[in-house]
């Protein structure tokens, strides 16, 4: 063979020895892996509350809950403390459209004896340093928020704190271990009476890269350092972050994945040399993974290879020189110079013989192929953990495909010039910006925030309302009109036999038979049937709107197969009717988006009777007609004798409770009780509850169908709570603190945003990036901090709501009270509507008020089965029994 050849057979054979001899060094695929498997176990065990303490990730939150948006602007000062050299910076952001920023800085030296010497010599210095930095900006006249980036391990309960956990780094100054290191750099700045300086915030270095790069571009949520120290942090959901309260948004959190494999995890992998390097540190045992990747120690790990490929007579003719026995002699630089392989060996030669080990071409080779084993080893450790970071990223969101940014700086792999200081500026921005954003947001929402002496007060007026409604002279200007129902007693256990129900309350209408059986084996059947009712009958004519229930009837007649039976009826009809007895209800106005034409003044059981005379096919006999508040009450009532109220909180709002005879100026008797409608939704019309009207609710009820009218139901019943939280969600877009200052044309438009929404936005189960779905399908493209305002407005909005019921029940109960002329009140109220049922905390807040507001009433609360439908039956039966009585 030619010499060419001879020289690449030589040279192959070199390479294999190398090869062999750091073969524990080359990581296959599944070794990669394994690592990263063993790295998201180690960040769950981080983020748990109990296992936390025995992790060596320790996954520490940096209390950093934002991204920055682009609208962060202002002067800001930063120190970062952590490297070779001290820096202090003035950043300055424009809120331009452009995103742009300023930066000047100036490197101070970090001096052994000042890092390795007393807590107060080293935070004195620091401020030293910025005080002279300030002076050389012409700065000590302004007072400028600072964020100071310390890149240490350190535990943080506040954004502007920072326990430190340890030092890394050949930091070692005494008495600072264990204490909150922005308050030591507070007090060494209050002896510079010439500034004024107030630190905002205290950040890692890694989150200041990612906060940097995510100024830059939106996506950026990781942010990892790969250079004298190595580390890697990222945007957490808050619910996953055991060791902070509340479970909204998201949270940077700073893995500290240096000390990976401080248990042993990583012991199978670290070889001869790394176990030497690790003995021969300043913390041996500590930081094992970042000893396997950063750049302050590759250099020695190349220098302990080469010295015992040396001793075995593998290169430089086995001789040692001085360079190879000295630690510390082959730094970073050096292997990254002589893996370039562009330039061939001319570096490596320079290099090596600089360090007096005069090699040869095949040394030169041999000594390239080492570095290059071990830089590779480096980044193939520090992709596998990042891996993991990226992999948990994506099945937060739950996506099949992640696709995102990583802010990335130090010696290793350089790419943002001044990531780690600008970004603590950039933190203490975002935090300026969230602050001012704050404040916006209290005040929008301060009017739906009730104290309980505004609840009080909410109270005594409707108690007074209540009294207006029941006496003759003020009924007809009371509000609240306290309608008798003509209901005169509840059910007993003695009904029986089968009886028709009809259910007009919605745009839904039901027909039902029910069979009440009594006696030991008592219990109610029911057999329905749902019907829509268009719009066009909705608001069509009287006339159209009973032909078309009549037509229900006969269809369920017909499909029951007893349209010849003649049966008692009982008809829920859930609007504000005037009864001057139990069959006949006259509608005092139309709710809930009906306007059907020539009913209002109108007996509503007539109508019913004219219709089906002009059908003429069947005849009923209609006993009753009943509000779906009344037959709430009366389903419950049969299970539960106490029952004596009723409730709806549902698409509408309204009470009902049973009134001693002699407190009804509008009824001739004083005998017995009757149940009263209260139609409280009409609460407020007269104004006295205008100091709690928002400008809100104003848009709402001028932009309804009954303007002025209905104002408390307007404030407390599902029907409207999704149209206040549109309003305040286009007031709040408007002032640039939602979906990036866009108002969507989705959101322009009145009733999108259903109450049903509501219950889904607020449901504890449901993670802000559900919240984020239910948003988009109404054609709301938003960030997870949208999510966590709209979660927010949603909160105080159906709070408010709950809370207002809550106090206008109180007043009901304490009248009830009053009524038997007790000290102690036990009594139970049947309620029923999708709002209570359904809404994750309405039923709650509610209860709680009631009990605050009427201390000496002692209330259960039961859900209705079906109270319109059920219970307009028992009515029927109620009354037909209470007749028979008569009779006799």
């Amino acid at each position: 063979i030619g010499p060419s050849e001879k020289m690449t057979y030589f040279l192959s054979v070199r390479l294999m020895k190398v090869d062999r001899y750091l073969y524990h060094m080359r990581l296959s695929d599944d070794v990669l892996l394994d690592v990263m498997g063993r790295f998201r176990a180690e960040m769950v065990k981080g983020l748990g509350r109990d296992t936390n303490p025995t992790a060596t990730v320790k996954m520490l939150p940096s209390l950093v809950r934002s991204l920055p948006d682009g609208s962060e602007k202002g002067d800001f000062l930063a120190v970062d403390l952590g490297g070779s050299q001290f820096r202090a910076l003035e950043v300055k952001v424009f809120n331009d459209g452009k995103q742009s920023s300023q930066l000047e800085s100036k490197f101070y030296p970090t001096p052994k004896e000042v890092i390795q010497g007393s807590g107060a010599e080293l935070f004195s210095y620091v401020a030293d340093c910025l005080s002279d930095f300030m002076e050389s900006r012409n700065l000590k006249h302004k007072k400028l928020p600072l964020g100071f980036t310390f890149s240490f391990p350190c535990k943080q309960n506040k954004l502007e704190e920072g326990v430190l956990l340890s030092w890394t780094k050949h930091f070692k100054a005494r008495g600072v271990q264990g204490t909150d290191v922005a308050s030591s750099l507070r007090k060494a700045l209050q002896k510079h009476k010439d500034i004024d300086v107030d630190v905002l915030a205290m950040v890692n270095d890694t989150v200041g890269t990612m906060m940097t790069c995510g100024y830059d571009d939106p996506r950026c949520e990781v942010g990892l350092i790969i250079g004298t120290g190595t580390n890697a942090c990222y945007m957490e959901d808050m619910r996953h972050i055991d060791l902070v309260e509340g479970d909204e948004g998201r949270m940077c959190i700073n893995t500290e994945w240096g000390a990976f494999g401080d248990d042993g995890a990583l012991d199978d992998l670290r070889t001869e040399f790394d176990r030497e390097l690790d003995l021969g540190s300043l913390n041996p045992g500590k930081q094992l993974f970042e000893k396997m990747i950063s750049s302050l120690y590759l250099g020695e790990l190349v220098r302990l290879i080469l010295l015992k490929m040396t001793k075995e007579g593998l290169l430089f003719n086995g001789k040692v020189s001085a360079a190879l026995l000295t630690k510390g002699k082959i730094e970073m630089k050096h292997v990254s110079a002589m893996e370039k392989y562009k330039e061939g060996l001319s570096n490596t030669k320079e290099i090596l013989t600089e360090l007096n080990l005069f090699p040869s071409e095949d040394d030169c080779i041999a000594v390239q192929h080492v570095c290059t084993i071990v830089s590779f080893r480096s980044a193939n450790l520090c992709a596998a953990a990042l891996a993991a970071i990226l992999t948990r990223l994506r099945e937060n969101k739950k996506l099949l495909r992640l696709r995102t940014t990583v802010g990335i700086d130090g010696g290793l792999y350089k790419t943002h010039p001044q990531g780690s200081a600008k970004g603590a500026a950039m933190v203490t921005a975002v935090a300026y910006r969230l602050a001012a954003q704050r404040k916006q947001i209290d005040a929008v929402l301060a009017p739906f925030l009730l104290s309980l002496e505004t609840l009080r007060d909410v109270k005594n007026k409707m108690r007074t309302e209540l009294e207006y409604g029941l006496k003759r002279e003020t009924q007809d200007r009371a509000t609240v009109k306290m309608l008798p129902t003509y209901v005169c007693g509840t059910p007993d256990g003695t009904e029986n036999g089968k009886y028709l129900a009809l259910d007009l309350g919605g745009t839904n209408f039901r027909v039902l038979l029910v069979k009440i059986r009594s006696g030991r084996r008592r219990s109610v059947r029911m057999y329905n049937k749902i019907f829509a009712i268009p719009l066009e009958i909705m608001q069509g004519t009287g006339e159209e709107l009973f032909d078309h229930i009549v037509q229900c009837i006969a269809d369920f007649l017909e499909y029951m197969g007893i349209k010849g039976a003649r049966l008692p009826l009982g008809f829920t009809f859930s609007f504000p009717c005037r009864q001057a007895s139990i069959g006949k209800g006259t509608l005092v106005g139309w709710t809930k988006g009906f306007k059907a034409t020539d009913c209002e003044g109108e007996d509503v059981v007539d109508m019913l009777r004219e219709a089906i005379r002009r059908r003429n096919e069947f005849d009923l006999d209609i006993v009753a007609v009943v509000n779906d508040t009344v037959g709430t009450m009366m389903t419950c009532g049969y299970e539960d004798p106490n029952c004596e109220i009723g409730l709806i909180a549902g698409t509408g709002s309204n009470v009902c409770y049973m009134e001693d005879m002699k407190n009804i100026e509008i009824v001739e008797g004083n005998e017995g009780k009757m149940c009263i409608n209260t139609e409280w939704g009409g609460f407020g019309d007269n104004g006295c509850i205008d100091n709690i009207r928002t400008k809100y609710d104003k848009e709402v009820d001028e932009g309804s169908l009954n303007a002025g009218k209905q104002r408390y139901e307007k404030m407390t019943s599902g029907m409207y709570l999704g149209e206040i939280v549109r309003q305040i969600l286009i007031d709040l877009t408007k002032q640039g603190l939602l979906f990036r200052g866009q108002i969507s044309e989705s959101l322009r438009k009145r009733g999108i945003f259903e109450t049903k929404f509501l219950s889904q936005i607020e449901s504890d189960r449901l993670a802000l990036l559900q919240v984020r779905r239910i948003l988009q399908q109404l054609g709301l493209d938003s960030t997870c901090e949208d999510s966590i305002i709209v979660k927010e407005v949603c909160g105080a909005v159906s709070r408010r709501a709950a809370q207002l019921c809550g106090a206008g029940l109180a007043a009901i109960v304490e009248k009830k009270r009053e009524n038997r002329g007790v000290e102690h009140l036990q009594i139970t109220v049947g309620v029923d509507g999708t709002l209570y049922k359904l809404h994750p905390h309405f039923s709650r807040i509610l209860q709680e008020t009631v009990k605050e507001l009427a201390p000496r009433c002692d209330v259960t609360f039961m859900l209705s089965e079906d109270g319109s439908g059920k219970g307009a039956a028992l009515i029927t039966a109620v009354a037909k029994r209470l007749h028979n009585i008569g009779q006799k």
